[in-house]
């Protein structure tokens, strides 16, 4: 199975590249228009020249059974559009794209030519998150908090927040039906941004503060005399009495407990039988974000 990278920055080569390069019957291929990344880490990974591209048109040229694209948001339209047109099954870093028609239209496209398009959303597959779905969620809370990090809105909603927003959407019991946004803006920079979701019987909450003195991730679910708490998506307390706390083994990898080992075999599992992954739920979080993006605009004048 020949599967490509796209895109060889951090995100890559740290949870990526370590899941692909060892899987077995994976013939992988890397591309990047960085001459000097692409033979460091094509050292590292061992990989024979004939393996190493610089150009998508090599790439492509290898006959791709799937590919993964890690480039930057800014060109994932132009490139997921070729793989698309190619016939390639497709896993994306989140966001599919800045703009929501682009990411409309990549998903059309998939969907006409009945090629697969997965989106990166990968703490649908972590652990901690994923077992939360076992747990009452009248209320849900998100944090995802940096420091020293204010952003123009766009990008900060959908390179980061999007990730709030989309486990808020997969933990959701039921449908949405009354969604509320605020932010605080400052010089055209986005400093917090706050996203509730309510439906029947149901409250979900995301915030991110850029400005909040720590570098976090922090996770609530209760309901009915219960609550999981997920903390930096390692720690999992389960409060019922006396709380009890489960901690991420001394040797589960970094990319097992943020679900992406998980969200890599997944799509290439799906891919070997054949079976046609829709992007069109993943669609409806970059809606969402798009909506949040637009009320802290006309609200804040914010571009």
């Amino acid at each position: 199975m020949k599967v490509g990278c796209i895109g060889l920055g951090d995100i890559a080569q740290k949870a990526y590249l370590p899941v692909l390069g060892t899987q077995p019957g994976v013939d992988l291929h890397l591309q990047t228009r960085t001459p000097a990344t692409l033979e460091r880490v094509g050292d590292s990974l061992h990989l024979p020249r004939g393996r190493r591209h610089t150009t998508l048109d090599s790439l492509l040229d290898a006959g791709l059974d799937a590919a993964f694209v890690h480039a930057p948001t800014a060109v994932h339209p132009e490139i997921v559009t070729r793989l698309l047109e190619a016939g390639v099954p497709t896993y994306v870093d989140k966001p599919l794209a800045y703009e929501l028609a682009d990411s409309e239209r990549l998903v059309t496209l998939a969907e006409r030519r009945g090629v697969p398009l997965a989106v990166g959303f990968n703490r649908r597959h972590a652990p901690g998150y994923a077992q939360c779905l076992d747990h009452s969620r009248e209320l849900i809370l998100m944090q995802k908090n940096r420091t020293g990090l204010p952003e123009e809105p766009r990008s900060m909603i959908l390179d980061d927040f999007i990730h709030v927003v989309d486990t808020l959407r997969f933990l959701s019991p039921g449908p949405v039906d009354d969604v509320t946004v605020r932010a605080r803006v400052e010089d055209g920079l986005l400093h917090h941004v706050v996203l509730q979701l309510a439906g029947d019987g149901f409250t979900a909450l995301g915030v991110m503060n850029r400005r909040s003195g720590s570098n976090e991730e922090i996770l609530e679910v209760s309901g009915q005399d219960g609550k999981r708490q997920v903390v930096n998506l390692a720690e999992v307390i389960d409060h019922k009495g006396q709380p009890t706390v489960r901690r991420r083994g001394d040797w589960v990898p970094v990319s097992r407990q943020r679900g992406i080992e998980q969200a890599v075999l997944a799509f290439l599992d799906a891919v070997r039988a054949g079976r046609v992954l829709s992007a069109r739920d993943a669609l409806a979080t970059h809606e969402l974000c798009e909506r949040v993006v637009r009320e802290v605009r006309d609200r804040h004048g914010a571009p």
